[in-house]
């Protein structure tokens, strides 16, 4: 099995559902959990991917020119 890593934070659902969005574009599997710490909410990828992930994440247009929280 492989180890999930996580690329990113999301504030709520919505922001989670963009990142997964543009993931799954660039052929990223990825999943969404409660970050224990706080409301919000983390996406995580397989080890092999998180480069790819922080790639596509990174280079994301954003409607308020910020990167989600890695």
């Amino acid at each position: 099995m492989t180890e999930k890593v996580q690329v990113a934070v999301a504030d709520d659902a919505t922001e989670a559902e963009e990142i997964q969005a543009l993931l799954e574009d660039a052929g990223i599997e990825s999943e969404v959990t409660p970050d224990d710490d706080s409301d919000a909410l983390k996406i995580l990828v397989s080890e092999e991917a998180v480069e790819s992930a922080q790639d596509v994440i990174e280079l994301a247009p954003t409607d308020d020119e910020t990167t989600p929280e890695v």
